[in-house]
């Protein structure tokens, strides 16, 4: 009998010891938040509809295709991915340009002053395969 209520003691002991309150692990961490007009922001363009956009320029001439839409490693500026040229995938020719240099109005997208022939001057994009 003394056994089972030295050990029923100790068992009380170690779990009010172990449910103690935890102290903080690791450095603090500090979020930010920020208001958004959510009604504003609903009447935009979601990625998944841009991906696959066909590209014009002022002239309305097809110059690409939007095939992807990338954030840069400091999460601060989005890129678009063209694809230029080439047909049922084979021969395209991938680019990148800053997103804001894209315009979206009535769902088309623009690229003010861009051709087929200045978007084949930039460097050739690979996508990283790891």
């Amino acid at each position: 009998m003394k056994r089972a209520i030295l050990f029923a003691g100790v068992a009380m002991i170690g779990v009010a010891f172990l449910s103690g309150n935890a102290g903080a692990q690791g450095a603090p961490q500090v979020v930010e938040l920020a208001k958004v007009d959510v009604q504003t922001l609903a009447a935009g363009y979601r990625a998944s509809k841009v991906i696959g956009s066909s590209v014009v320029n002022d002239t309305d001439e097809a110059i690409g295709k939007i095939d992807d839409i990338l954030i840069s490693s400091d999460g601060k500026q989005p890129y678009a991915v063209l694809s230029i040229g080439g047909f049922l995938g084979m021969g395209t020719y991938l680019v990148v340009v800053p997103y804001e240099s894209l315009k979206l109005a009535d769902m088309k997208v623009m690229l003010p002053g861009g051709s087929k022939e200045e978007l084949r001057t930039l460097p050739t994009f690979t996508y990283v395969t790891e």
